[in-house]
């Protein structure tokens, strides 16, 4: 006969602490006065707006409580990712029973007043939201927006050997193409360096009114589909409490076990087999132990119970007794003494100290962040004794810079790259020197840089790239995420998510400051002319200047020196998110490293050397930022100074695309003192810019000056062709910028009006000459800047 796993004791005393988390959650969403029930419950002891979710939340309380159980059997290193939307009563309240949130939040006190002020916050203003928001105590998941949920908690476990990430995954989210796609990241997990991610399949039936797909097949479907996924899948199905309380346990005990065992094959006996890890089903009716019946329909297990089961009893009278019997279900009076404090029999089945979940500084990387041992970025510099010098490509020279930040951080294991395939591609080549992708499958003899450790990790999935950075940026590591320009629009909506996140944290005191996230963007809008209009975007930048000034960084580095002063500075940085863009493509190189530097720590300035205004005010400014938008403006410049030579131009670059905004607005901003010593009160500035033109407009826009600038940029043309093409296509190459520059400079007088005529025969000799050759003409293809120093 079969050995219980609990004892009737320990299984009463578990279901008690279950009950006592689901009041608790009943008490979040509905309770403004009377957490104790001592006296019967009234309209003013209920909340004017009833806000939360209850279906996901018992299934969540029924987990936590069990893994509770395992972390004090097993002294496991555990934190609790909880995937389904809206979960955070479940997070909150256990949290509250294990004691860290009063730790935190000491207003929260564990005693009735406590617990009042507990209820009252949930869902209210100046309160706390409804997910596992950053408020909450363990929490590196808010689970608001569904899909991420496997993928941050692999981020997490990668570099971090001892941690188990229970990760719970709501059978609505699992519907998601980055949740399905998330199952794959077993292939990427060493098992001999990495720690294990243990996934919680909740099948409660329902989304908000429909149901899950995966609810709704055969068992045998679901474990092929799990299994063909490579994982081993455990299912507890049921609904009476006490079954259900011994199937987890036992479920969850062979969970933990097989994990260990596969984790000391791997490091002990050595085997590099990939294994196939554990997870668990569970089946369970949504909104559990809650209303069975409301007005006549059925609650409990449909789609009802997804949000508030009953309603307002204000307009529902009937409805308040219904809440009282519903709370009085789960006995108070057995589970708080007369104070409110949780019983000690009951408070002692949590784990104490930092093995709670609640309490787990993994779950506050900062606590755990050492700093990066850098190599010293200026002996990687390109050698520029003038302006203008061929180089080999930007992202070429940051390459080995990279290699080497990955080879100094080896011992400390906090440093990798990520990326949907294209390290390579985006000329970050030299990684492969030191390191290897990391890669669990199968190998054959013609791969290249794959095995079971490595400091890159490459999967072509944008949105598990995103999450297992951001998973491992939030437990205390630094990273990278080199994306073609085009398609890191794909992680979009996680981008919003992590910088919400940045938001939030950083005005809660408790909670240490992260490593940035950082963006390397190559392949870019302007070099995709091999690959056609599909691949070029630059409107990522748009996006990122949307969120708050105090977390976004934007640099467009002109050249390979000011790249790795950039990356250097970024790697450094916390808390913010860096978006660094830059060329793969051999181009000119403007600035020693020294110059390069003073011109990074500035983020703005003028280029004395090619502007031929120091003597007097300049006619016009000619503006640029970005590599390409740089080449180009020089080009003009070149044709300015030696067809129009008593033109005056001054000429700025901008590295750091926030130093345009004003300074109220932005902490990089220059003042309108600065920006107009730049810019002038009064004179055209012709602006060569990367991306979208309104962009600047939105950024200058309250300057002096603004009616004055004149932005090119991309404007949505594009194909296969080539590069000097793609600027004309667009009206921001060399040719353009001198006729704006004319256009807007009334004294060019007849000299500019025949310069400009010239230009435009030009133009037509470009189209005729690529359209036969296929490639752009020699003087284009051949220019340097040779003048005038």
């Amino acid at each position: 006969m079969k050995t219980a796993t609990l004892t009737p004791d320990l299984l009463h005393k578990m279901d008690a602490y279950w009950r006592a988390a689901n009041y608790l959650a009943v008490g979040q969403i509905y309770l403004y006065d009377n957490p104790l029930l001592k006296r019967p419950l009234t309209l003013p002891d209920v909340k004017h707006m009833l806000l939360g979710h209850w279906g996901t939340t018992p299934g969540q309380n029924f987990i936590y409580v069990h893994l509770n159980r395992a972390i004090k059997k097993y002294d496991l290193d555990m934190i609790y990712v909880s995937g389904p939307g809206h979960g955070g009563p479940a997070v909150v309240g256990n949290t509250y029973l294990e004691g860290t949130y009063s730790e935190i939040y000491p207003d929260i006190s564990r005693d009735e007043a406590g617990l009042r002020k507990l209820f009252v916050q949930f869902s209210f203003p100046g309160g706390i939201p409804s997910h596992a928001s950053p408020e909450t105590p363990g929490s590196i998941h808010e689970g608001g927006e569904l899909g991420y949920s496997l993928s941050h908690s692999f981020g997490a476990v990668f570099d971090n050997p001892d941690l188990v990430v229970a990760c719970v995954v709501g059978d609505g989210e699992a519907e998601t193409g980055p949740l399905a796609t998330a199952w794959h990241s077993n292939k990427f997990l060493n098992p001999a360096t990495d720690g294990a991610v243990l996934p919680i399949l909740h099948l409660n039936g329902y989304k908000i009114s429909n149901p899950t797909v995966l609810a709704r097949i055969t068992r045998e479907e679901l474990e092929q589909l799990l299994r063909g996924y490579g994982w081993t899948p455990l299912f507890v199905e049921g609904h009476e409490p006490e079954r259900m309380h011994e199937a987890m346990a036992t479920a969850l005990d062979a969970a933990v076990e097989q994990i260990q065992q596969i984790q000391h094959d791997a490091r002990v006996g050595g085997n590099a087999t990939r294994p196939r890890w554990p997870m668990i089903v569970l089946r369970s009716p949504k909104g559990w132990t809650g209303p069975k019946v409301v007005d006549g329909l059925q609650v409990e297990g449909t789609f009802r119970a997804h949000q508030v089961p009953l309603s307002d009893p204000a307009t529902h009278p009937e409805h308040l007794k219904l809440l009282e019997d519903w709370l009085r279900s789960y006995r108070p009076e057995e589970l708080f003494d007369e104070r409110g404090q949780l019983r000690p029999e009951l408070a002692e089945l949590a784990p104490t100290g930092t093995r709670r979940m609640g309490a787990n500084p993994h779950a506050n990387g900062g606590m755990l962040l050492h700093d990066l041992r850098m190599p010293d970025f200026r002996d990687y510099a390109v050698a520029v004794p003038s302006p203008g010098v061929g180089g080999i490509g930007d992202t070429h020279v940051l390459g080995p810079f990279l290699r080497d930040v990955a080879k100094l951080n080896e011992e400390q294991r906090n440093f990798r790259v990520f990326g949907p395939d294209e390290s390579l591609s985006n000329g970050l080549e030299a990684l492969f020197e030191a390191t290897n992708r990391q890669w669990d499958a199968a190998t054959l003899p013609n791969d290249e840089f794959l095995a079971p450790a490595g400091r890159v990790m490459e999967m072509l999935s944008e949105h598990q790239c995103e999450g297992w950075l951001e998973g491992y940026l939030l437990t205390g590591r630094h990273g990278l995420f080199n994306c073609y320009e085009a398609f890191i629009h794909i992680i979009d909506s996680m981008f919003n998510q992590h910088a919400k996140w940045l938001k939030i944290t950083s005005r809660l005191p408790w909670r240490r400051k992260i490593a940035s996230l950082n963006y390397l963007l190559a392949s870019h809008v302007w070099r995709q002319d091999h690959n056609g209009f599909t691949h070029q975007d630059p409107g990522f930048i748009d996006h990122v200047v949307n969120k708050k000034a105090d977390v976004v960084r934007v640099y467009l580095p002109p050249d390979a020196n000011c790249l790795l002063s950039v990356m250097d500075h970024c790697l450094r940085s916390r808390h913010y998110v860096n978006v660094v863009i830059a060329g793969k493509h051999p181009a000119p190189q403007w600035l020693t490293m020294d110059a390069a530097l003073a011109h990074c720590s500035e983020g703005i300035g003028i280029w004395q050397w090619a502007s031929n205004d120091q003597d007097a005010e300049p006619d016009v400014v000619m503006a640029c930022c970005g590599d390409v938008p740089t080449l180009e403006t020089l080009a003009a410049v070149s044709i300015l100074r030696e067809r129009l030579p008593d033109l005056k131009i001054r000429v700025i670059n901008v590295v750091d695309l926030m130093r345009l905004q004003p300074q109220a607005e932005h902490p990089h901003g220059l003042s309108d003192v600065d920006f107009d010593a730049l810019f002038t009160k009064d004179k055209p500035v012709i602006f060569a810019f990367h991306a979208y033109p309104w962009l600047i407009h939105r950024l200058t826009y309250r300057r002096a000056n603004h009616h004055n600038i004149h932005v090119r940029g991309y404007k949505e043309e594009g194909t296969i062709t080539t590069p000097f093409d793609m600027t004309v296509l667009n009206e921001l190459d060399r040719f353009h910028l001198v006729m704006d520059t004319i256009d807007r400079v009334p004294r060019t007088g007849p000299q500019g009006v025949y310069l400009k005529q010239q230009l435009q025969d030009k133009l037509i000799e470009h189209k005729q000459y690529i359209d036969k050759h296929g490639e752009d003409l020699p003087e284009v293809r051949n220019w340097k800047w040779s003048h005038h120093s």
